[in-house]
């Protein structure tokens, strides 16, 4: 319960945070002032504001556990198992997850669901724009996320009665739910998703793998879903 109460604040920390973040980034800029609610809604949904943030409420975010660690009397890097991973296990790690993309993508066209339209656009304004959107979407937010998910809350429940195979599939099912954005099958990806990253994380004994894994798979799918404008 204690492991699960600081990731609720965590996340409370990154949620608040961020959309505190986005709010006076937006309020700063030009003409904003004569927007219509319609106008600014589309302004502040923009792909760089996301970008920049997530980058700024994820040292905040990451500043929670350091604080339960400390309080618990440990240290940072060894309870988060913030451990470099052989090239064997890196190598594996990206299989099972190229694996579990192309099972996705199996499932999805045998039962008819279609992913984003193609002529869907996401407004970064410029290459610096959609420069801000990628060190958000694939460095700031798989760090943040797996020192949370796979770091802190994996470690703790894999110590209590879950074990380590309860834990990897609870754990997946709340990265899975934090995703509101997304439907059901989507959510039921990100599950997927989790429980490939959460048995990486347990076979490896290393944070720092899921985060790659994690920081790979947002790289391909901010690359697939484009085109960005």
């Amino acid at each position: 319960m204690e492991t699960a109460f600081v990731t609720l604040i965590a996340y409370c920390v990154l949620t608040l945070t961020s959309g505190l973040a986005l709010m006076f980034m937006v309020a700063l800029q030009d003409g904003v002032a004569t927007m219509s609610p319609a106008q600014f809604r589309e302004f502040a949904s923009q792909g760089r504001w996301y970008g920049a943030a997530i980058t700024i409420a994820s040292p905040l975010t990451i500043g929670v556990l350091w604080i339960a660690i400390q309080k618990a009397r440990r240290e940072f890097a060894e309870y988060l198992a913030l451990n470099w991973p052989s090239a064997t296990e890196a190598a594996r790690a990206f299989a099972l997850i190229a694996g579990v993309l192309v099972v996705e993508s199996l499932i999805k066209w045998c039962v008819g669901i279609e992913n984003a339209p193609e002529d869907q656009l996401f407004i970064v304004r410029g290459a610096g724009g959609l420069l801000i959107l990628l060190i958000g979407g694939c460095i700031a937010t798989p760090i943040v996320e797996e020192f949370v998910i796979r770091g802190f809350l994996f470690r703790g429940w894999s110590e209590s009665f879950l074990g380590p195979i309860g834990a990897i599939v609870m754990t997946s099912a709340v990265w899975a739910m934090t995703h509101a954005q997304y439907d059901v099958f989507g959510k039921l990806e990100i599950f997927g998703m989790g429980l490939a990253l959460g048995y990486s994380r347990w076979r490896s004994n290393s944070t720092w793998l899921t985060v790659m894994m994690h920081s790979a798979l947002n790289t391909f799918i901010f690359f697939a879903t484009g085109p960005y404008v």
